[in-house]
């Protein structure tokens, strides 16, 4: 068994600087020829692409709430095969789903990583030393091995920071002092950071990144510190988070469908599934001899009118429900399939019709946290057991701003509850083999989280 030797780059609080850190980071080890690899803790999207971009590898989300344990260990094992894993944290330190349950501090209990914390220092002296303090002591059995300053003044501030932690926590290594830096900013919209696709020169930021990483930070150091993977809970086979929908699935994949996990899309192929991929902004159908049809989310509402316009892509789709496929949508996915959508400057956009949904961007309304959702029978009939037969649990994620305006008539997909257990309703709709819904899926429950 491969050790997947890995750390976990976390922060107190989120803005604190740790993904360009560990941007730099990765894009330095890659391009010195050191074999790395990247996951990041929680559900995002986002982040994970701009990882993919600094190593040219898959970024895989290790979750500790929505992921089954022997799921987790898996793909920990498998990011590390052949190479060091650097995990970006989420949030904060111990900011998890309900306190710090599924936290980036669990995912380094569970991993065995150790933590290097990334301050923001750029309104502190030796008081940050008070702020390592209260990290490194707040959770025993949890291993904060490093600290690195970002956002520092001069020489002088930075002796302060150093000296400051040399004095109170000798154990802990400062492994590096980041100046403030002009240009590393990656601007951001209403789910986050804009999307790697989007940034025409990613590779002089991924660059300039490293170059910064390069000059200020101990990377050796870094590589030192990583630890080998806790193999306790690593199965013998991997476990797979959602079975295929279909023997040949055509996934949506674009600027305006990109949310798709590739951990799912490894266990579709793994399961002996076909992948093919088509662009609807490009006007692409699915192809002819695919059984399924995936929508993932990601922007439409952002491409309202190509997406209207795109003519072929609509015809592919009903096409595919004519043939009896089944076609499955998830957020941005799911208010394509409807009938309209309202873009943010109020302007309707057709949509496919295959769903009675109506969703507005006019009015923006914040939908944020983990779900545990239940197949519903309408939507286990729909789609002939291969979400599962009615009953049948997963742990997911909703993240959108749209405001639905009509869902109805149809039979709903999932029973949904948020993170604590409180009963959200109904979520979803199923037509015969065409549904959806706002939940991004991560993993099947079975007896090992309930």
């Amino acid at each position: 068994m491969t050790s997947a030797n890995g750390i976990i780059i976390a922060a107190p609080a989120s803005g604190s600087g740790k993904t360009v850190l560990t941007l730099g980071l990765l894009r330095h080890l890659s391009r010195t020829g050191v074999a790395v690899s990247s996951a990041k803790a929680g559900p995002d999207y986002i982040d994970p692409s701009f990882h993919a971009a600094a190593t040219g590898k898959s970024c895989f989300n290790l979750d500790p709430w929505a992921m089954r344990p022997s799921l987790l260990a898996a793909t920990a094992a498998a990011t590390g095969a052949a190479s060091t894993v650097i995990c970006e944290g989420v949030m904060g330190l111990f900011d998890g789903a309900v306190m710090e349950q599924g936290s980036t501090a669990d995912l380094a209990e569970i991993t065995g990583w150790p933590v290097i914390l990334v301050i923001d220092a750029g309104a502190q002296g030796a008081s940050a030393a008070a702020v390592l303090r209260g990290f490194a002591t707040h959770r025993p059995g949890l291993t904060l091995a490093g600290v690195i300053f970002n956002r520092t003044g001069g020489e002088k501030h930075q002796n302060i920071l150093r000296n400051a932690v040399a004095t109170a926590l000798p154990d802990i290594k400062v492994l590096g002092c980041l100046p403030r830096q002009q240009g590393l900013e990656i601007s951001g919209r209403h789910l986050g950071l804009i999307q790697a696709a989007e940034i025409r020169n990613i590779d002089s930021l991924l660059d300039a990144a490293a170059d910064l990483v390069s000059e200020h930070i101990d990377v050796a150091a870094i590589m030192d510190l990583a630890s080998p993977l806790k193999t306790d809970n690593v199965p013998d086979a991997a476990p797979y988070p959602v079975q295929p929908i279909g023997q040949h699935i055509a996934i949506a994949a674009d600027e305006a469908f990109s949310f798709c996990y590739p951990l799912t899309i490894d266990g579709w192929r793994a399961q002996g599934a076909e992948i093919s991929f088509f662009s609807p902004l490009d006007d692409q159908s699915p192809d002819e001899s695919a059984d399924a049809v995936f929508l993932p989310g990601g922007y439409p509402e952002l491409y309202g009118y190509r997406l209207s316009s795109a003519s072929r892509f609509q015809e592919g789709l009903r096409a595919a429900v004519g043939r009896g496929a089944l076609v499955y949508g998830e957020c941005g996915g799911y208010m394509a399939l409807g009938k309209g959508m309202i873009d943010a400057d109020g302007a309707r956009h057709a949509m496919a019709g295959l769903l009675p949904l109506e969703t507005s961007f006019a009015t923006r309304q914040l939908h944020l946290g983990y779900r545990q959702v239940e197949l519903d029978t309408g939507g286990a009939l729909g789609c002939g057991g291969l979400l599962g037969k009615p009953g049948t649990r997963y742990r997911g994620h909703e993240f959108h701003y749209a405001t639905v305006l009509n869902e109805s008539p149809g039979a709903p997909l999932f029973k949904c509850l948020d993170v604590s257990g409180n009963d959200l309703g109904l979520a979803g709709l199923a037509d015969g083999r065409v549904m959806g819904s706002f939940i991004h899926l991560i993993d099947r429950v079975g007896d090992e989280n309930g």
